[in-house]
C-alpha cells in the first residue's frame, strides 16, 4: 500500500510544480495518472474530430494499454520527482 500513498503524494506535488510542464509532459502525466488510477482505457474515443485536446489525451492513455497500474503509478511518481528537480 506504500505505493498508493506515494502516488497520491505525487499527484498533490504535481499541482504545485514551480513551472508549468510542456504539453508533452502534461500528456505523460495525464496518461500515467489515468493508467495508474483506472487501468486500461475504458471509454470510447472522443466523437468530436476537432477536439484535439481530448483526442491527444485519449491516444496518450490508450498507448499505455496493458501496463500495470503499479508500473504506471511508479512511473508517475518518478516523473513528478524529476520535474520537482
Amino acid at each position: 500500500m506504500e505505493l498508493v500513498k506515494e502516488f497520491e503524494q505525487a499527484v498533490a506535488d504535481s499541482k504545485t510544480l514551480s513551472e508549468k510542464p510542456s504539453n508533452e509532459i502534461l500528456l505523460q502525466l495525464y496518461s500515467l495518472y489515468k493508467q495508474g488510477s483506472t487501468g486500461d482505457v475504458d471509454t470510447d474515443p472522443p466523437s468530436n474530430p476537432f477536439d484535439f485536446v481530448a483526442k491527444a489525451k485519449y491516444e496518450a492513455w490508450e498507448a499505455l494499454k496493458g501496463k500495470s497500474k503499479e508500473t504506471a503509478m511508479q512511473e508517475y511518481i518518478d516523473l513528478v520527482k524529476r520535474l520537482k528537480g
